[in-house]
């Protein structure tokens, strides 16, 4: 899809000043390779960070960085450099830009182009966790997105400041699925309500204790931006994770499998579910109500579990208000499709997409995945399998949401034919 989408297209390039600049390189060489024309604005700060010959030779086109330059303004007004872009991409977009940004200030040639710009506008934040975190930082996103701006990232993870946390840029890989879902036709999904579930549940044992899993949230707080993206009403029901909500869309926040479901049978009717969370099967059947000590000669405790109700096939199985498309994960350590086809049988949901999570696969907590689309046959006994290359989540999730409008799309034209 990618290659289609990017070709011809002209990208506005404005690298900040942070860490994170190299970053902007890899971007621009994945850009070039797909057909895109790649112009950079390098900021001042940025320039402490990357050359203008290496932005320069990469682009293979002239680097801009000095607002008052009577050159520059023969060759290429300000005004005109803003608008010949089909979109303008910040990367870094450091918590200074992005607070000048959200002012309207116009005090460089970066700031003045994209208050000038009428075309759209994609930020890849980066920033110290702190900073980040910060209430001025997220009153300026707020603002931002509520002007129309698309974000994609940050990352939690390791800084080059020795902190950990929300802050990181998101990686090349991850920007170009963005750019791609941006220049991508938009409204496959237009009027359409999606119900997105996503992390893990965290199911207590005491006022301090929890069992829980590893699951990130990444794939399913991409699968619900990629529905927002084509404008689906969209509702994310997230178990506890560090992933940013995600723009245009509805999130709650929930912490147990019991709250889960009753978050998203609260938020149908819908046109599609994604059950994209990785459900706790088991529960403590009475947690303690103080935390549990360790007392010298005392007995071990032994927990009694229980079974949590299970979302999908509850969501699956409903005679009133069923999603018109279910889908489901399997994450699995072994004998994938096969467990992935007898889920599909017994959830009675549409699709599963199955994923091998298996410590050696980094997929939990990643930022890449393996994904295996696995269909109820069309009147055959055997399920339909379509195995996808390894890509970022990022790239997995615009896949997945474009399938979903495909198939919507011709229920519904079946429906009125």
């Amino acid at each position: 899809m990618g290659h289609v989408v990017l070709q011809g297209k002209r990208i506005l390039l404005i690298v900040g000043g942070g860490i994170a600049a190299y970053k902007a390189l890899e971007l621009i060489r994945r850009l070039r390779e797909r057909g895109a024309a790649v112009r950079c604005v390098l900021t001042k700060g940025g320039g402490e960070f990357v050359t203008a010959l290496s932005l320069g030779a990469l682009s293979e086109d002239k680097v801009y960085g000095e607002l008052f330059s009577l050159t520059d303004e023969a060759e290429m007004g300000h005004i005109r450099l803003s608008r010949e872009a089909d979109l303008v991409v910040v990367a870094p977009a450091t918590a200074d830009l992005l607070a000048r940004m959200a002012s309207g200030i116009a005090d460089d040639l970066a700031t003045t182009l994209l208050l000038a710009t009428d075309k759209p506008v994609l930020i890849a934040p980066a920033m110290n966790v702190r900073m980040w975190e910060h209430a001025a930082t997220r009153r300026n996103l707020a603002r931002l997105e509520a002007d129309g701006v698309t974000r994609i990232g940050p990352e939690v993870g390791p800084m080059a400041c020795g902190e950990f946390g929300p802050g990181r840029m998101a990686e090349p890989a991850d920007i170009l699925a963005a750019i791609e879902a941006r220049l991508t036709v938009a409204g496959s999904l237009t009027g359409m309500r999606a119900l997105v579930t996503s992390g893990p549940t965290f199911e207590p044992i005491d006022p301090v204790r929890f069992i829980g899993n590893r699951s990130s949230g990444k794939q399913g707080h991409a699968i619900a931006a990629a529905c927002a993206r084509r404008g689906a009403s969209v509702t994310l029901v997230s178990g506890p994770t560090h992933e940013p909500d995600p723009q245009g869309v509805t999130t709650i926040r929930v912490q147990t499998a019991q709250e889960m479901l009753a978050a998203c049978e609260a938020a149908l009717p819908a046109d599609v579910a994604v059950c994209a969370a990785a459900v706790s099967d088991w529960r403590v059947s009475a947690p303690a109500n103080q935390k549990l000590k360790k007392a010298k000669g005392q007995a071990d405790p032994v927990l009694a579990l229980v079974r949590n109700p299970d979302i999908l096939a509850t969501l699956a199985q409903r005679k009133k208000d069923r999603p018109r498309l279910v889908i489901g994960f399997a994450a699995e350590t072994e004998n994938l499709i096969a467990h992935a086809s007898a889920k599909l049988e017994s959830k009675g949901c549409d699709w599963i997409i199955a994923n091998d999570v298996s410590p050696s696969t980094g997929t939990f907590g990643g930022e890449q995945n393996e994904v295996h689309l696995v269909r109820a046959g069309q009147g055959r006994s055997r399920p339909e399998i379509e195995s996808w290359p390894r890509d970022s989540k990022a790239a997995i999730a615009e896949r997945i949401a474009e399938r979903i409008g495909d198939a919507l799309g011709r229920q519904t034209a079946a429906t009125s034919s």
